[in-house]
C-alpha cells in the first residue's frame, strides 16, 4: 500500500460481522485491462476487501487459478460473490463452492432477476439468504433500496445490507437519494453498503455523507483511463464524505442566512 493510501482511512474503524476492516472502500476485481493494473488499483485504493466471482474465474481455467493467487498475494480479504446466478438454488450452490475455494464464510449474495437492469430478484434473494445464514455464512446481499426487502433480509440474519445506488455498471451515482436516506434512517444499527452504480468519486462521497458505512465499486475504477489514480480518488472521496457525516452536516435551508449578523454592525459615516 502506498503512503497516501495508508492515511486515507483514519477515524472510526468499520466492523463487518464482528471483524474490523481498515477501509470503507470495497473494490471489485472485474474488467481490468490486466492483472498488473488490478494490482496497482487495489494497492492505491487501500481497500482491505475485494470481491470476485467464482463463476467467472473458474471458467478461466488456469488463468482463473492465477487470479486466485494474485488476490492472496495482495494481502486483502476476498469476498466471493454469486454474480450471474438467476435462481436461489444456483446462488446457494455457488456460495457453497466459493466457501471451499476461498476458505471463507463471507459471501456477497447476488440473485439477478432482470437481464437489462441486472436488478436483484428480491424473492430469490431473501430465500437464498435465509438458507445460507442457516448454513453459517456471513451474507452480504446485493439488493434494491426497498425497505420491506431490507427488513426481510435482516430477519433472515443479514447484518450487512447492500442496496444499489443505480444499476450495475451504469455509473449514474445515487438514483434515488430519498429512498436511500429513508433506508439509512430506518436501519440505524445495520451496516449499510452502497453497491453498484457509482461512477465518480463525488458519488461515493455523497453516499458516505448520507451515513452509509461503506461503498463497493468496480466499473468506475476498472474502466477509468488510469485505474490506480481513480481508485485513490474514490478512496479519498469516501474518507471526506465519512468525515463530513461524522462532523455533522448542516441541513439545507430555503432562504439565505447571512454569515455575518446585521444587528450590531457598526456604521461608519465617511462624510
Amino acid at each position: 500500500m502506498n503512503i497516501r493510501a495508508q492515511n486515507l482511512h483514519s477515524g472510526k474503524v468499520l466492523s463487518l460481522y464482528g471483524e474490523q476492516v481498515s477501509s470503507r472502500l470495497l473494490l471489485g476485481t472485474a474488467g481490468y485491462p490486466s492483472p498488473a493494473v488490478l494490482t496497482e488499483a487495489v494497492k492505491a485504493s487501500g481497500a482491505a476487501v475485494v470481491t470476485t466471482s467464482l463463476r467467472r474465474e473458474a471458467a478461466g481455467g488456469k488463468a482463473g487459478q492465477r487470479f486466485f493467487e494474485i488476490i492472496k498475494g495482495l494481502g486483502v480479504r476476498a469476498l466471493p460473490n454469486t454474480a450471474g446466478c438467476r435462481t436461489a438454488r444456483e446462488a446457494i450452490t455457488t456460495a457453497e463452492m466459493a466457501r471451499e475455494v476461498f476458505e471463507t464464510d463471507w459471501i456477497k449474495l447476488e440473485v439477478i432477476g432482470n437481464d437489462d437492469t441486472l436488478q436483484p430478484d428480491v424473492f430469490g434473494l431473501v430465500e437464498a439468504a435465509g438458507v445460507l445464514v442457516r448454513e453459517g455464512f456471513k451474507v452480504f446481499p446485493y439488493t434494491t433500496d426497498d425497505l420491506s426487502v431490507a427488513e426481510r433480509l435482516q430477519r433472515a440474519g443479514c447484518e450487512v445490507i447492500m442496496p444499489w445506488g443505480a444499476p450495475i455498471g451504469s455509473r449514474r451515482g445515487l438514483s434515488n437519494i430519498a429512498a436511500l436516506t429513508s433506508l439509512r434512517a430506518y436501519f440505524p444499527e445495520a451496516k449499510l453498503v452502497i453497491d453498484a452504480g457509482i461512477g465518480a468519486p463525488s458519488h461515493a462521497a455523497l453516499a458516505m455523507e448520507l451515513g452509509y458505512d461503506a461503498v463497493l465499486l468496480n466499473t468506475a475504477v476498472a474502466k477509468a483511463a488510469d485505474p490506480a489514480r481513480m481508485a485513490e480518488a474514490c478512496a479519498t472521496a469516501i474518507k471526506a464524505g465519512r468525515l463530513g457525516f461524522e462532523a455533522g452536516l448542516m441541513p439545507p435551508r430555503d432562504m439565505a442566512v447571512p454569515s455575518t449578523p446585521v444587528a450590531g454592525t457598526p456604521f461608519f459615516d465617511l462624510d
